[in-house]
This record gives structure tokens, sequence and C-alpha cells, in this order.
């Protein structure tokens, strides 16, 4: 009888345990190359780029599995893909990456002061999501178009990866860009491109990177960083979590990601967050049918993303060697449904459609001004826009 008991838990606790791997594997190998692309564009090198990707997928996955463990609760954590994607945007600081670098810091700061201090987190929350993701979505334009601006100058390395991605989306929509990857992974092979990587940079390993504080590049990288992944990641991942009947464990989380931000951004670390999308896998009926064991989920998120973690410098390593624009292909295509997403949400509010319009098109236009990009400038002339169209109906 004990036997036949044990046999039915273990068989029953099956799907939870994969619900995490799933979560895990479709986080990481669904947004690994928008990671890569936004550290490199801020003047991280493939090493400094290969430890900020360790660092991240170790932190988020010892937040995943620390948090399930203490609330029992599918509490999933992930980079902030948004961010990444805001840095891949962004132009290069005039300080190169150790500027960067101290706007990493900056941003793990206000995560820490948001945990701190409650009113700061209204204030965030205050920020119209049609604004956010205005501004998101402007950014995302460029990245989206990255696979169609490549495919003339590669058609035989960006082709593939396209029509994998396309029936992916038409046949097994949730294993689409795993599957684009795969392919990327396939056209690296034959190209021989794997020929120009090295032995020695296949093995994980930690950068230090000294902060430096440079104003124009806190205020254009630190400061969006810091409010597109609040407004993109963890408000909605609380959302998520909620409509489950979970009770995010916000603040905490906040304070943990605050302070391993500050202590892990010089090895190349920007931002991890509440899981948004991807919560929903652990979180969901289909890892359990009682929710107060789908916690072991997020459990196993975090153990297999502590499992990957060790690959992160054969992936930068694999990465660099691709053919030009193919990794940026990818990149591009995993943030497709994020645009569509976005421009959906901030165009959805006819209220707020003309300070989005104005936002979106200033956040795409690529403006520069003082060394702070465009993100910023978006979010100021659409807020500007909508105070004055404000007072002036008032």
């Amino acid at each position: 009888m004990s036997s036949r008991t044990d046999t039915t838990t273990s068989q029953g606790w099956t799907p939870t345990v994969l619900a995490g791997v799933i979560t895990a594997v479709v986080g990481f190998t669904s947004s690994f190359a928008v990671v890569l692309t936004g550290l490199r564009t801020v003047g991280a090198d493939a090493t400094e780029a290969a430890s900020g990707l360790l660092v991240v997928t170790v932190t988020m996955g010892v937040g995943c599995a620390l948090f399930s463990w203490l609330t029992r609760q599918p509490v999933t954590m992930a980079w902030s893909t948004p961010g990444a994607a805001l840095l891949a945007g962004a132009a290069t600081p005039e300080g190169g990456w150790p500027t960067a670098v101290g706007a990493f810091a900056l941003a793990g700061v206000l995560y820490g002061l948001t945990a701190l201090i409650a009113p700061l987190g209204r204030w965030v929350a205050a920020i119209p999501s049609s604004l956010a993701n205005a501004m998101l979505a402007g950014v995302l334009l460029q990245l989206c178009l990255a696979p169609f601006v490549a495919l003339p100058d590669e058609p035989a390395a960006i082709a593939p990866v396209i029509a994998v991605w396309a029936l992916g989306q038409r046949f097994f929509r949730q294993w689409a860009v795993p599957a684009a990857f795969a392919t990327a992974l396939v056209v690296i092979v034959v190209s021989g491109s794997l020929t120009d990587v090295e032995h020695g940079h296949l093995s994980p390993v930690l950068t230090w990177t000294t902060p430096q504080l440079d104003v124009p590049t806190l205020v254009a990288i630190g400061l969006p960083l810091y409010l597109v992944t609040m407004t993109s990641q963890n408000i909605p991942g609380t959302a998520v979590l909620k409509s489950f009947g979970y009770v995010a464990p916000v603040r905490p989380v906040l304070a943990y990601t605050g302070a391993v931000g500050v202590a892990t951004a010089p090895l190349g670390a920007f931002s991890i967050n509440l899981g948004a999308l991807s919560a929903a896998i652990s979180a969901g009926p289909s890892a359990h049918p009682d929710p107060a064991r789908r916690w072991v989920a997020g459990v196993s998120a975090g153990t297999t993303y502590l499992l990957m973690a060790p690959f992160a410098a054969a992936v930068a390593a694999v990465a660099v060697a691709a053919p030009t624009g193919l990794v940026a292909a990818v990149a591009g295509l995993a943030l497709l449904g994020a645009f569509g997403n976005a421009t959906a949400s901030a165009l959805a509010d006819t209220d707020h459609r003309e300070s989005a319009a104005l936002t979106f098109v200033v956040a795409a236009s690529g403006l520069t001004v003082a060394g702070v990009g465009s993100a910023f400038w978006a979010l100021l002339a659409g807020g500007a826009y909508l105070l004055l169209v404000t007072r002036r109906a008032g």
C-alpha cells in the first residue's frame, strides 16, 4: 500500500518538475541572444558579456529556488529581457563598459530603495503604462527589424532561421524561438564558424570591471533600465502570480534583486526581476492541479538555471563566432512578441494615444542629447506632452 502511494506521489510531481524545467529552458534559449547583444552594445567584450550572462543566470536560479522554497509558491525570476533590449538599442557610452557597469549598479540601488521606500514603488506604478510600453516598443523596433535588414546580406544564414521560427509559430508556438536558436546553431556548424572558437573561451569565467559613475550614462541607461524592468517585468510578474491566487513577495524580491544587482554589476550582471510571461508556466494548472504544490516548479526552474549557468561562456563564444547578423536576427525574432504586446498596450488607451505615439517615435529615433539616449528623452517627451494636454483640457 505504501509503495503504491509513493509511486503515485512520484508520478504526480513529474509534471510539476517538468514545468519548472520548461520555464528555465524556454526562458534561457528564447532571450539569451538579447542579453548578449545588449551587453556587447554597451561596451562589453566577449569575455565580459559571457561573465554577465553567467552571473544573471546564477542569481535568478538562486532566486527562483530560494523564494519558491521559503514562500511555498511558484516564484520564478528572470533576467530583464526588456532591460536587455533597452541596452541593445542604446548608444555605447562615451566612458565605455565601466560606466555601463556603474549604471547597472544604480539600477540595483533603485530596486533596493523601492523595497525600502513604499512611495517609490507607487510612483513607478503611477507612470502611465501606455508611456512605459511606448518607450519599450520604440526601443524594440530597431531590434525587431534586424532579421530582415540582415537578410539580403546573409540570406543563407538568416532565411532558415526565419523560416523555422515562422513554422514554429504555426505548429509549436512556445518553442518557436528555441527552434530558431537551434537552427542558428546548425547554420553556425555548417558555415564552419566553430573553427574560430578558441577552446579556452568555453569554460565559465568571471570578469571583474570596476564601476565608473558617469551622469549621462546613469541617466541614459541606469534610470531607464530600472523603469522598464519595474513597469514591464516586476509589476506584470506580480499580476501573473495574483491571477493564479498567489501573493508575490514583492518587497523581499526587490531587496534581493537590488542587493545582488549592486554586488554583481562589476561582473557584468545588469538586472533580474520577477518572471512575467514565463511565470505562467510554473504557476498555472498545467504544473499541478493543486496550487499548494506548484512551488516545486519554481525550485525546479531555479535548479535548471543553475545547471545551465556553466554553459554561458560556451554560448557566448559560439555567438561571437556566428555569421554576421545571425545572433541579432535570433534576438529580433525573440522580441517580436514583446514588441507587439508593447505596441498594442501603448495605443490601447485612447486618452493617452497621442502622448504614447510621441513617446514611441522619440524612442525609435535613436535621439541622443548630451550623451543621454532616446529611451530617457522618449519618456520625458511623452510625459511632458501628456501633462501639457491634461492642463490645457483642465
